[in-house]
């Protein structure tokens, strides 16, 4: 009889580990972060005796200041020692193409954890919080560089010089007040109930059929016929412009123009405050909306555009500034069968227009639907050259939990970023099983699902969030006072220009 639980424990241990290497398959971020911040404890918190107090030669590497301390990279102070760790933990080779990039986020990583420990030890002080001096005493006196032969040697203890004791003594305090201050943080405890209601949100679970629309796709004839009804927008011309500070100034200007004591191009380039003042004020060829930045106002624009060639306006207010311009070239109807022209206007409506074009895609969407109902799903798709995909079981996972299966991992594409939208998850969990949604706007996309079906969490559920759930809860803490230290106003960063001053010496 016992040996008939063991095999049925054991049957039931090697499916909680394939369904758990499963879900390291559609969810390897949250393992991968797991460990990932498991391996930072153990390179922060834990500490490793390296003694010296001796400066690189190079400079004064100091990195920033929290609190106005400076985060200085020291031969055996704290910054030096995570640096140290995490080399040791990641394999860096000069021969690989990637090694520089690497390097820099390793120093970037060791920086930002001193900045942490800085920052930990900051706080601590804040609080008034000391830690005893005997439980320093015994920390220290348990470090194996003062033991022998498995025990605590005074002749290793006196053959050490004070200065490197006092020092010794500081990183140990530090290390231990570091070590209690995570440990408080990390010994909040959950409800116990916590993990079951968490795993309630596993379920429901549906299967969908999708539809994808993509905007992008928009077709050329629309893009024409747009053109057409709006060809003022789209006419091309030519400027020139002379941007002044000052409203009297520019009046000076323009009559100096005007009364030919000064070449409009010599004016540009010795007065004019726009970027085009090094090519005589010369704005290029341009189509008339792309000088709306310029000329918003739509009656001062047209009686630019209607002067005369080589005709220069009078003074208009341009934001701040003040401006005038001469007209190079009459404006004239786009050519819209070139492509580039077509690429133009289309560009200017998917910035200017878009409800335009997704309003052209709902209404095939719809279309779409009706016809879907008659014919089927996946045959209208077909029929209608629609890319349509199966996907799921998922649960309603806004936000995008790594506890749960995630629409990413669902293998569409263009859905890749619906996880956080609510009106997505609306859409997908509240539309009847086997009834042809109503149309979406999903980033670059107009979707359809069809609900398949829908049941409760798969058998397992609940042992992986309980057994994930602690590590998953601790690696969202340890990311809240990560950026707590890191977005705090007391800290001073100047990684970058120590780093790359530090790349300048070739140390490496």
């Amino acid at each position: 009889m016992a040996s008939k639980d063991k095999r049925q424990k054991e049957s039931k241990d090697d499916s909680l580990s394939a369904d758990i290497m499963k879900r390291f398959k559609t969810r390897p971020f949250l393992y991968i972060g797991s460990i990932l911040i498991l391996i930072i404890i153990t390179i922060a918190f834990v500490f490793l005796p390296a003694l010296g107090t001796e400066s690189f030669d190079g400079g004064d590497m100091v990195f920033g200041y929290y609190n106005r301390t400076p985060i200085r990279f020291v031969q055996g102070n704290y910054f030096h020692q995570v640096f140290q760790n995490i080399t040791r933990n990641v394999n860096l080779s000069p021969d690989d193409p990637f090694y520089f990039f690497q390097l820099a986020e390793v120093w970037r990583l060791a920086f930002e954890l001193t900045v942490i420990h800085i920052g930990i030890l900051d706080e601590v002080n804040q609080a008034g919080f000391l830690m005893p001096p005997e439980l320093v005493d015994r920390a220290v006196a348990e470090l194996p560089i003062f033991h022998e032969n498995g025990r605590f040697s005074p002749a290793r203890y006196r053959a050490m010089d004070n200065n490197s004791r006092m020092t010794l003594w500081r990183q140990v305090q530090e290390s231990l007040l570091s070590d209690q201050y995570i440990g408080d943080l990390q010994s909040i405890r959950s409800p116990s109930g916590e993990a079951a209601f968490i795993g309630t949100m596993a379920s429901p679970q549906r299967s969908f059929e999708v539809a994808i629309f993509p905007i992008d796709t928009y077709p050329e004839s629309e893009v024409i016929a747009y053109a057409n009804a709006n060809s003022e927008l789209f006419r091309n011309t030519r400027l020139s412009m002379i941007t002044l500070g000052s409203e009297r100034e520019a009046q000076q200007i323009l009559e100096s123009v005007r009364n030919g004591v000064s070449t409009f191009e010599e004016a540009a380039r010795i007065n004019s405050l726009d970027g085009f003042a090094d090519r005589g004020g010369d704005m290029g060829l341009r189509m008339v909306f792309e000088l709306i930045p310029e000329l918003p106002n739509p009656q001062e624009r047209e009686q630019v555009l209607n002067m005369p060639r080589g005709g220069i306006s009078d003074l208009l207010r341009v934001g701040s500034s003040w401006a005038f311009f001469r007209l190079e070239e009459a404006p004239q109807m786009a050519n819209l069968e070139d492509e580039l022209t077509r690429d133009r206007v289309r560009s200017y409506m998917m910035n200017n227009v878009r409800g335009r074009i997704e309003d052209w895609f709902l209404s095939e969407a719809e279309d779409f639907a009706r016809e879907a109902q008659d014919i089927g799903f996946s045959q209208a798709a077909f029929v209608r050259n629609i890319a349509s995909y199966e996907f799921g079981p998922i649960p309603l996972n806004y936000g995008n939990s790594g506890l749960f299966d995630t629409i990413e991992a669902a293998g569409v594409p263009e859905l890749m970023h619906a996880g956080d939208n609510q009106f997505f998850w609306r859409l997908a969990f509240t539309t009847p099983l086997n009834t042809i949604s109503r149309p979406l706007v999903v980033d670059n996309n107009v979707i359809v699902l069809l609900p398949l079906e829908e049941h409760g969490a798969r058998e397992g559920d609940t042992e992986y969030i309980t057994i994930y759930l602690p590590m998953w809860a601790g690696e969202a803490l340890q990311s809240s006072y990560r950026d707590y230290f890191l977005v705090n106003d007391k800290f001073d960063n100047r990684f970058e220009d120590t780093f790359w001053r530090l790349m300048s010496w070739d140390m490496f």
